[in-house]
């Protein structure tokens, strides 16, 4: 190779270095600026949020709950072999299914509002029909999804004939409810997949976290059964995922301590939450609906905390907590938050 053959190739790497970084830079003012306008712009008026009810029942460690659509339901799973379905409005509980297993670890409303689903250690997905005209129900699940090898850690419906579970033994089922049979099965994590995350506008696409550490982006209309994205940077087991408002983004919560914010559309890290007072797991996630506050479940104390999703700011404990947040979430009003927690009931907050 000439000299100036050399030269050339040098001024061309050269260009390409220089084109890479100003890429970059237009990246991240691209993400700034799309998730100032996310959240309203860098003004808080900041309340503080408190504990305004209890909703007490349970006679064994909440593991999991779930908003119905109506804002106004949610269902509840326990240790004791419960799951409850409440009025968070009234402050009561409206209706119980006894399990067959108390070994539950996650449960799901369905959109219509006419199912509920829960799973655990069975490694089954069951699906009872709510029935508000009874106070209690004994009957075996109308539906029972059996086909995972490892513990059930996650399900969402999709509708009323499409269930997405999650599970220890590393795979995600796309499952035909009326048939009791897989649609599809995604095998590309190498580790429990812990979480799933469907885009609430657009259920065919959906975000998992795993044990590998690793979050995927899944689109169920692609022909082929593998993530459309992958994203990287945790340093230990990610619990849970979940979707921002602007259904661009979604977060990721790890046994690292921190939550990350990834951009699907830069395929980049939009921001991260962690703070060196905190030495603990993340083991729930959720945003308000405007997207200004990030909510946090953790192993220990301090056990919940609130967080300026924007420029990463620590906000607040969450105050009167006994014991660990195991589960949380935010309706569809966006008018409160509900945490379930170690100490067998579930908070509502709501912001002064």
């Amino acid at each position: 190779m000439s000299h100036n053959e050399k030269s050339e190739i040098n001024k061309v790497e050269q260009q390409i270095a220089s084109l890479r970084t100003s890429l970059v830079k237009q990246k991240i003012n691209v993400k700034e600026g799309a998730l100032k306008e996310t959240v309203g712009g860098t003004q808080y008026n900041v309340g503080t949020f408190k504990e305004t009810k209890i909703l007490a029942g349970h006679f064994g460690k909440i593991y999991a709950m779930h908003w119905a659509e109506d804002s106004c339901h949610l269902a509840s799973a326990s240790q004791d072999g419960k799951l409850m379905i409440w009025d968070a409005q009234m402050n009561h509980k409206k209706h119980m299914i006894n399990l067959r297993s108390s070994w539950v670890m996650t449960c799901a409303y369905a959109p219509s509002g006419e199912f509920v689903a829960c799973g655990g250690l069975d490694n089954l997905c069951s699906i009872y029909k709510v029935d508000f005209m009874q106070a209690e129900t004994h009957e075996r699940p109308k539906f029972e999804l059996s086909r995972h090898d490892g513990y059930l850690s996650c399900c969402r419906f999709k509708d009323n004939q499409n269930i997405f579970t999650s599970s220890g033994d590393g795979s995600i089922i796309h499952w035909n409810i009326n048939r009791s049979q897989p649609q599809t099965i995604y095998t590309s994590h190498d580790s429990d997949v812990m979480s799933i995350s469907l885009k609430p506008n657009q259920p065919d696409v959906f975000v998992s976290g795993s044990c590998d550490q690793n979050a995927m982006v899944w689109d169920t209309r692609t022909s082929q059964s593998l993530p459309v994205q992958k994203f990287v940077g945790h340093e230990s087991d990610i619990n849970c995922v979940q979707w921002f408002p602007d259904e661009f983004c979604f977060a990721s919560g790890s046994d690292d301590s921190s939550v990350r914010l990834f951009d699907t559309r830069s395929y980049s890290q939009v921001n991260y939450y962690r703070s060196n007072k905190i030495k603990c797991g993340v083991t729930y996630i959720d945003f308000s609906k405007t997207g200004k506050y990030l909510f946090c479940g953790y192993d220990d104390a301090p056990y919940g905390a609130v967080w300026n999703s924007l420029n990463s700011t620590f906000l607040q404990d969450l105050q009167n907590q006994r014991t660990r947040i195991s589960c949380l979430g935010v309706p569809n009003s966006g008018k409160c938050l509900c945490t379930g927690s170690w100490d067998n009931t579930l908070q509502i907050w709501t912001q002064s």
